[in-house]
């Protein structure tokens, strides 16, 4: 079999384990608070790994990368990647076991408009009503830039048109959604953490190994572009502080919080960050 063959095979297997994972999620949904919140029975694991691969997905596997190959590390890229590392970690320290808590407190809320609007005793659910709009209408845009890098991936892999990768990668997402709710996301996102942490790892090795090992790889770039390799080059403090400061969005991040909500106590949130 030729290597466009068993990057079929892998893909298809892949799919499959999405739906199968989105099926078996469904059998374990017994009312709205299970299929909108896992029942707050999320482990600390799933929730990093699956925060994560919604997070970072697409930017850290296709356009960090590429960035970096084009630029190199001074760019702001490298600093943001950074920032948001930092942001991730406080996310979990602070936000975390608080946000755990208050839902719970506040009308034992299993959404981010519902928790807002008890918290702050909004009493004619206008602060509900804007923040679902908001939500709605920013991550329609932010749900169509993981599409695009789908459409992207069949494209450039398999020669596929880029219309027919996009919506195969939407129609599986829609299913295992749909059918799974929170907990079929949630572990197919772990999934997707998974592959995307041993991508990080055995890419790299591949390629400097076959390359002729690092001082090969760092010569050739140091050969290329001497100030590839230095984060400082080009930049200046408000850059730097500039790009650091993508971190704080982590706060905020509905997809994000929402898995701290689900997580089984606050106390979970320590293992939790550490996987972060």
């Amino acid at each position: 079999m030729t290597d466009g063959t068993f990057q079929v095979i892998a893909l298809a297997i892949y799919f499959i384990a999405m739906i199968v994972i989105g099926l078996w999620a469904n059998s374990k949904n017994n009312d709205l608070d299970d299929y909108v919140l896992g029942g707050r029975q999320l482990s600390p694991t799933v929730a990093a790994l699956s925060a994560g691969a919604a997070d970072m997905s697409g930017w850290l596997l296709m356009g960090l990368p590429g960035v970096i190959y084009l630029s190199g590390l001074s760019k702001s890229d490298s600093w943001m990647a950074i920032g948001l590392t930092i942001g991730a970690w406080i996310n979990w320290k602070m936000i975390a076991p608080r946000l755990r808590s208050y839902t719970e407190v506040a009308g034992d809320a299993v959404t981010v408009p519902v928790f807002l609007s008890n918290r702050l005793h909004d009493k004619k659910n206008l602060l509900r009503i804007v923040s679902g709009i908001i939500i709605l209408v920013f991550f329609t845009f932010y749900v169509s830039s993981g599409m695009v890098s789908g459409g992207k991936f069949f494209e450039s892999s398999f020669h596929q048109n880029y219309l027919t990768g996009m919506l195969l990668v939407a129609g599986i997402t829609m299913f295992y959604t749909f059918f799974g709710g929170f907990m079929g996301a949630s572990y197919t996102d772990m999934v997707q953490g998974l592959l995307m942490v041993a991508a990080l790892i055995a890419v790299p090795i591949v390629a400097i190994t076959n390359m002729g090992g690092a001082n090969t790889v760092i010569d050739a770039i140091a050969n290329t572009k001497p100030d590839a390799l230095n984060l400082f080059a080009g930049t200046s403090i408000i850059g730097i502080a500039s790009a650091l400061a993508w971190g704080l969005g982590y706060f905020g991040q509905p997809h994000i919080i929402v898995r701290f909500m689900a997580l089984r106590t606050p106390r979970t949130r320590k293992p939790g960050a550490a996987s972060a």
